[in-house]
C-alpha cells in the first residue's frame, strides 16, 4: 500500500506526474489552488505501487511518496 502527499498549494498543474505515472493512478483535480492552477490528485490509492516516478519528475517537488510496510503474521 502507498501513501502520496501532494502539496496542492505549490502545484502548478504541469501534469508531468500524471503522464509519467506507470499505474496511471494520478489525475488532474477539478479544484483550483490559491494561485489558480488545477492540481493533481491520487485517484486510486490501492493501485499505487509507490514507485515514486511522480515525485522524481515533479519540477516543483510537491509530491512526497511514503512506502508503507505490510505486517507479516506468522
Amino acid at each position: 500500500m502507498a501513501k502520496i502527499v501532494i502539496d496542492e498549494e505549490r502545484c502548478k498543474g504541469c501534469q508531468l506526474c500524471v503522464q509519467f505515472c506507470p499505474p496511471k493512478v494520478l489525475a488532474m483535480s477539478p479544484r483550483l489552488n490559491s494561485r489558480g492552477f488545477y492540481t493533481v490528485e491520487l485517484v486510486d490509492e490501492a493501485r499505487c505501487t509507490s514507485c515514486a516516478a511522480c515525485a522524481l519528475v515533479c519540477p516543483d517537488v510537491v509530491i512526497t511518496v511514503f512506502k508503507l510496510e505490510r505486517l507479516r503474521v506468522f
